[in-house]
């Protein structure tokens, strides 16, 4: 079992930074994926970006609605599996639940959710 803890969320102005962080424990496999969707009321889940551990090169996706002011990277010490996500630039559309991810080819988990809020 993989348990996922996150933290970061909160309210910001429009054109303001946060940035998130989640980290993994438990049975965490070498070469493994993680990263960070969001979810809206009445809407499904979506994909923000991801970051796939292959060998010492990390693989990184996003959508197309944060290309250019979101990041994410991942801390892949032994005794760290953390994922973070830069935002920047952020929108009011922006504002959702944003939810870790961690799944191998063997496992699937997701984080509690962290509430991220963009005024405008």
């Amino acid at each position: 079992q993989v348990h996922l803890v996150e933290f970061g969320g909160g309210l910001v102005q429009a054109g303001g930074s946060l940035r998130l962080s989640c980290a993994a424990s438990g049975n965490i496999v070498s070469i493994n994926s993680m990263g960070w969707y969001r979810q809206t009321p009445g809407n499904e889940r979506e994909l923000v970006a991801t970051v796939t551990a292959v060998t010492s090169d990390d693989m990184s996706n996003y959508s197309d609605s944060v290309k250019g002011r979101f990041t994410i990277s991942r801390d892949n010490d032994k005794d760290k599996n953390t994922v973070y996500l830069q935002m920047n630039s952020l929108k009011p559309e922006d504002t959702a639940v944003y939810y870790c991810r961690y799944w191998d080819s063997a496992q699937n988990y997701w984080g509690q959710g962290t509430q991220v809020t963009v005024s405008s």
